[in-house]
């Protein structure tokens, strides 16, 4: 291992990208902190002249992942070492695969803050609500009532949307009014980290009310979860937040499930991004994700201007992402993708069938996808889900469920 004890010199371009960004709560940084022990070119490998050589995705990867090695080994030199040489190759506005180390790169810089390797300081998609009441709004015998129930906001991960929930509720039924289609819009507080316990009880209780009264004739209860399940813990829990009967050795999404099964919903949509973010291993989850986060950062730079305020946006919440599934441990690291042939086995084990899309949603969608969105695919697979996919790479799947 090398060691310096030169005076320290701070580097010419010291981290100015993280004081930009609005997840940099567990950094800080000022002209007055020398976050490395000197900034002369490593011995060896780093020059100005070398350092693009570094520039390309399996490299900066390869870097990404000696780098969480030292810090999980405590090598704090090792780890300042490479902190600051993917600190010059991967700046915040370049392209794809710099701008996706770059959130590597504070995520693993929080995380040595944290061991101390350094020094530096809803489960509705409500979006589709209006192709739903479109859809049936012209329906022969007259539109249904739509009574919808949205997971409220939590802490647990930072917010979809970005206008208030009351917001939200009044545009949605002011736009099912303008279609002759009548709405009721409700948020119930809860949390992904008791796997939302509080928003299945209260559809339970209001079930329940509704059967008590002689209704339910004709209601179709709908379980829309997109994109929301993965923030569930999936450990073993000893104890059960759900008012039913369950086995003290299940994890808390498999609960969940056999939660919403015991409320016989009509269908169930279960849609997620098809990837693997679980290992309990640093490098191993580190590799799966910069393996899948190239994605969202490509599919950006192909439909947005540089600059975009939206690109800004979307890029602010993958880096929160990064931060949270590198930096975190615990409780505290919600971002825990599972892929969809795992998610199937869930289902399949909380007694559900899966049914088919039937062909003329499949071919809608691919029209549209055709027509609009160049680099986007969709595959049917055996399974009988669908995959979102970007140059023939898997992102999301859906998959719809019925109680078997």
């Amino acid at each position: 291992m090398l060691q310096f004890t030169e005076t320290p010199i701070l580097p010419p371009h010291p981290l100015h990208q993280y004081e930009l960004t609005p997840f940099s709560n567990n950094l800080i940084m000022s002209n007055n902190v020398n976050p490395f022990h000197r900034t002369r070119p490593w011995p060896g490998f780093l020059t100005s002249k070398t350092l693009g050589s570094f520039g390309d995705a399996n490299c900066m990867e390869q870097l990404l992942v000696h780098c969480a090695n030292a810090i999980d080994s405590n090598d704090a030199t090792l780890a300042q070492q490479i902190l600051w040489v993917l600190n010059n190759i991967a700046p915040p506005d370049g392209d794809s695969s710099q701008r996706l180390t770059c959130g590597f790169l504070r995520a693993l810089i929080a995380r040595a803050a944290k061991t101390g390797s350094c020094t530096m300081l809803t489960a509705m998609a409500t979006a589709q609500i209006p192709t739903l009441i479109d859809s049936i709004a012209n329906r022969s015998e007259g539109p249904p009532l739509i009574k919808l129930t949205v997971a409220g906001a939590t802490t647990d991960v930072p917010p979809l949307l970005d206008l208030s929930y009351e917001e939200l509720g009044s545009k949605l039924v002011n736009f099912a009014r303008s279609r002759n289609v009548g709405m009721e819009f409700r948020v119930i507080p809860s949390s992904s980290s008791d796997g939302f316990a509080s928003l299945v009880e209260q559809l339970r209780a209001v079930q329940q009310l509704i059967l008590a009264n002689g209704g339910g004739e004709g209601e179709a209860l709908v379980i829309n979860c997109h994109m929301m399940l993965h923030y569930i813990p999936e450990e073993t829990l000893g104890v059960t937040p759900y008012c039913f009967e369950s086995s003290s050795t299940s994890s808390l999404r498999t609960m969940f499930l056999t939660a919403i099964r015991s409320l016989e919903p009509t269908i169930v949509v279960l849609v997620d991004e098809d990837a693997d973010f679980t290992s309990n291993n640093l490098v191993c989850r580190l590799r799966s994700a910069f393996d899948y986060l190239w994605i969202p950062y490509d599919t950006m730079d192909t439909f947005f201007p540089k600059g975009s305020k939206q690109k800004q946006w979307y890029e602010a919440d993958l880096c929160w992402k990064i931060e949270n599934l590198i930096a975190q441990e615990g409780v505290q690291r919600v971002e825990r993708l599972e892929p969809k042939s795992r998610w199937i086995q869930r289902m399949q084990s909380a007694n559900f069938r899966g049914i088919q899309f039937s062909e003329e949603t499949v071919l809608e969608v691919k029209s549209m996808l055709d027509e609009h969105a160049a680099g986007w695919g969709l595959k049917k697979e055996e399974d009988e889900g669908l995959v979102l996919t970007w140059k023939g790479h898997n992102v999301v799947f859906s998959t719809a469920w019925v109680p078997a």
